[in-house]
């Protein structure tokens, strides 16, 4: 998709929170702070987006967002688990009212037969409320993190637009 998409994507979720005067935290691994930057890109952001935790390895996933290790020994990091326990860790540790995070393969390497290069987990959550998602996206490494990043924005923005 064009990029003029992502950045639409981010004024509609902007409009979203802000009419609820909610805050969102992200939690990212594969996307590495993607989409904490194309919501900061938004002039204005500082008024509903309130921090972004790049966890990218193991022990961050664990340090920063509480995820125990046990669950991605069991799991692996890359799973509906962790996306979850991800999701809902920095929405416990931050004072936001909505989460999303992100967990996956980009590649070139990594992937295995169960999670081919191009998987990735996202998690949504709300006080009370998380769902997620599997989603395999075709590419190279950067079309897989801006794949990603577009997707976990588009769902967030359709879901909250659902619920209000």
């Amino acid at each position: 998709m064009p990029s003029h998409s992502l950045h639409a994507v981010c004024v509609a979720l902007a409009d979203l929170l802000q009419q609820k005067r909610w805050m969102l935290a992200t939690a990212e691994s594969c996307t590495g702070g993607m989409v904490a930057a194309a919501c900061t890109d938004l002039a204005g952001s500082s008024a509903w987006f309130e921090r972004g935790l790049v966890c990218y390895s193991n022990a961050a996933k664990t340090e920063l967002l509480g995820v125990d290790p046990a669950l991605i020994a069991q799991h692996g990091a890359v799973s509906e688990a962790v996306a979850r326990a991800m999701a809902q860790g920095v929405l416990q540790r931050t004072p936001a009212q909505v989460a999303l995070a992100v967990t996956g393969v980009a590649g070139p390497g990594g992937g295995s037969e169960a999670k081919p290069v191009g998987t990735v987990w996202f998690g949504w959550a709300l006080p009370g409320h998380t769902w997620t998602e599997q989603h395999h996206f075709p590419g190279d490494r950067a079309a897989v993190r801006h794949a990603a990043t577009l997707h976990a924005l588009t769902l967030l923005e359709q879901r909250l637009r659902a619920l209000l």
